[in-house]
């Protein structure tokens, strides 16, 4: 199918932002729908499915009515998750520590952080915070880029901001991809750092260096490596495990039960990403089975619709889902 369109009023300005240097927007377009994109001047041709070519034009109207400045790579791939999921209702988040409203009407979730404009782009992104919010242990399972690890850090800085927790505790297993500890430089801290940077990026993200900087030296915030937890009992915090994959059963039983009065717990991980030596049973595979339907913990599983990330990583994803089972029926 072959759509036409053309923008009206006429604005060079705003063409070149919808474009992109060397209409670069246009190719990531093109890529995340399928489509050929052709332009001359501010009439645009473009070729493809009927539902694939109406959601293109559509973007890009919508672009250009908010293209009074030049357009953020970043939100262009948010714009992009966005027109993909548009055959789905409205989608809208609640404030932390607040009720949820009556079942007839969808909460607005608008989480207190440096980027006010936060919220989730899909439906499990959307439910996935509404389970974090109403429930005191949730899981977030699914491949990388859907948002499980950077949503949870968000509610967990909006629940800091709002005096609804005293500190944040972030944590992670210091196991990836076949590196071990003893073979990097430096001391403990040192050596554990680069497996927790990505915690880092999205408190820097969602706060900023000096305000980071300052919760760290009020205790309000804590990134350690699993281990340090054993022993502990964790009160009015909010309480994050990130690639919990790579944890073993008794680690993950370790960790749930970590958690005290006033506190909230999530656990985010992809099944499909375990690093830990062959044979090893994976605790979050574990958990998610063993805690099934336990009452006050929920589980959200995002899938490649959720990737957040370049439209290329979300068909990498489905390809990997799709050969998986020849490649290893045993896993999950």
């Amino acid at each position: 199918m072959i759509l036409r369109h053309a923008f009206i009023p006429q604005d060079n300005r705003r063409l070149a932002h919808v474009c992109g240097a060397l209409d670069e927007h246009l190719r990531t377009i093109e890529a995340a729908f399928d489509v050929s994109i052709r332009r001359r001047n501010e009439s645009f041709r473009v070729e493809g499915a009927r539902r694939a070519a109406e959601r293109a034009v559509a973007l890009l109207q919508q672009l250009y009515d908010r293209a009074t400045e030049a357009i953020d790579p970043a939100d262009l791939q948010l714009a992009l998750v966005q027109a993909m999921q548009q055959d789905t209702p409205a989608l809208r988040v609640v404030h932390a520590g607040e009720p949820v409203a009556d079942a007839g009407a969808e909460p607005e979730i608008v989480l207190r952080t440096r980027r006010s404009e936060l919220a989730g782009r899909t439906r499990n992104q959307t439910t996935y915070l509404h389970n974090i919010l109403g429930h005191d242990i949730t899981f977030g399972l699914g491949p990388a880029g859907t948002g499980k690890t950077f949503l949870a850090v968000a509610c967990a800085v909006d629940a800091l901001e709002r005096g609804s927790v005293q500190r944040i505790i972030l944590t992670r297993p210091a196991v990836e991809a076949g590196e071990r500890l003893g073979f990097l430089p430096g001391d403990l801290a040192q050596k554990v750092d680069p497996y927790l940077r990505p915690l880092y990026d999205a408190l820097y993200d969602l706060m900023g260096m000096d305000r980071v900087g300052k919760a760290f030296e009020k205790g309000q915030i804590e990134v350690a490596p699993l281990a340090f937890m054993r022993g502990r009992t964790l009160n009015h915090a909010f309480v994050i495990l990130d690639e919990a994959q790579n944890t073993t059963p008794e680690q993950m039983k370790m960790f749930l039960t970590r958690i005290g009065f006033g506190s909230r717990c999530v656990v985010t991980g992809d099944t499909t990403q375990v690093d830990l030596p062959k044979g090893q049973v994976s605790g979050l595979t574990d958990a998610a089975r063993i805690l099934r339907g336990v009452r006050g913990i929920a589980m959200t599983r995002f899938t490649s619709a959720d990737v957040v990330r370049h439209p290329l990583v979300a068909r990498i994803v489905e390809a990997y889902d799709a050969a998986r089972p020849a490649v290893d029926p045993s896993d999950h």
